[in-house]
């Protein structure tokens, strides 16, 4: 399988490097052998159609910024969209950072993949939370593949299992945590008793909160992943302006404690349903599922036959992120193969 990576950051780098590791693995267990044969990003690509070094792809960024500084096969004079039109592939990576404005350039991307037959998998939030029938309708009228296992919940595996382990249940609703930065600051404050104001700086120096942490602060992050779940698991058809959005940085260390004595805890919770749509915090009791820590996410799957099902997992991470948008290009091979 040729696979053209568009976006080489945290993720893009993460699934290089698990292409890597899995070789042999993949080959043995599904007669899988993915090449990259491109790679983009601000600088330009790296070509090669019979298989870049995914090490050296790494090293090269890593060392230099940019990816058309890869040894013999860099071309800085090239864009994304010149590369997918040139370059022969089979299966198209997006993972540019996310815009939630207008979810360009990966909208763009995407579609022309999906126009020109190829199959695509994407972490791309933006684009899935503003257009999900749009690109959803393209994918069903070109014949090929769209998965988006890695936009929702990093390694945490949701929409595929609701899609293929609970094929047999009606999923009537979706809850959890869905943002791990916001969880990881909330368990920090639980257990320390510490200020929003001072954790949030803590987790910045980590690398666990962003320069500018508004998206996952204020709950944005997390409304888009409701957005991609009630189209994906409860076809509802809903973007991101119908979801009610309430974010963490009015939360005070006090009134985490006052929750304390009560025997709960405040998370950020998002909620799909057909009768709502929202990211708030709330209170969960100490000891459910919910109670989770550090950048862990969960989510329970209410069903007609199952009753409750919770699912945890990492929510974020380069090779956990990756982890999971390896496991959708396996299930691509699997239905092509």
């Amino acid at each position: 399988m040729k696979i053209i990576i568009l976006g080489f950051g945290a993720v893009g780098q993460g699934v290089a490097r698990v292409i890597s590791m899995k070789k042999d693995y993949l080959k043995n267990k599904y007669e899988l052998n993915p090449q990259i044969v491109a790679v983009c990003d601000r600088s330009g690509a790296a070509i090669c159609e019979t298989g870049l070094d995914e090490e050296l792809l790494i090293q090269t960024k890593n060392d230099t910024g940019k990816v058309a500084l890869y040894p013999d096969y860099g071309h800085p004079d090239i864009d994304s969209l010149q590369v997918l039109d040139e370059v022969e592939y089979d299966c198209l990576v997006e993972v540019t950072p996310t815009d939630i404005d207008d979810g360009e350039p990966a909208r763009s991307h995407i579609m022309k993949s999906m126009e020109d037959g190829k199959d695509v998998v994407t972490s791309n939030k933006g684009p899935l939370a503003l257009s999900f029938q749009d690109l959803a309708d393209c994918a069903r009228m070109n014949g090929v593949e769209f998965k988006f296992e890695a936009s929702v919940g990093g390694a945490m595996p949701i929409i595929n299992f609701a899609h293929e382990t609970l094929a047999g249940c009606e999923i009537e609703s979706i809850y959890g945590i869905l943002n791990g930065t916001t969880n990881y600051i909330l368990s920090r404050m639980a257990n320390e008793g510490s200020s929003y104001e001072q954790t949030l700086k803590e987790a910045q120096e980590m690398g666990i909160a962003e320069t500018n942490p508004y998206q996952d602060v204020e709950g944005i992050d997390a409304a888009c992943k409701i957005v991609i779940l009630a189209n994906s698991v409860l076809n509802l058809p809903v973007t991101l302006k119908d979801v009610e959005v309430e974010g963490i940085s009015k939360i005070t260390s006090e009134s985490i404690a006052l929750a304390k004595k009560e025997g709960l805890l405040i998370k950020l919770i998002g909620e799909a349903s057909p009768d709502a749509l929202e990211v708030s915090p709330r209170l969960v009791r100490l000891g459910s599922p919910f109670a989770v820590e550090g950048t862990l996410n969960v989510a329970t799957l209410k069903t007609d036959l199952a009753d409750d099902v919770t699912v945890v997992g990492k929510g974020a991470g380069s090779v956990e992120t990756a982890s999971a948008i390896l496991s959708d290009i396996v299930s691509i091979w699997k239905i092509r193969k």
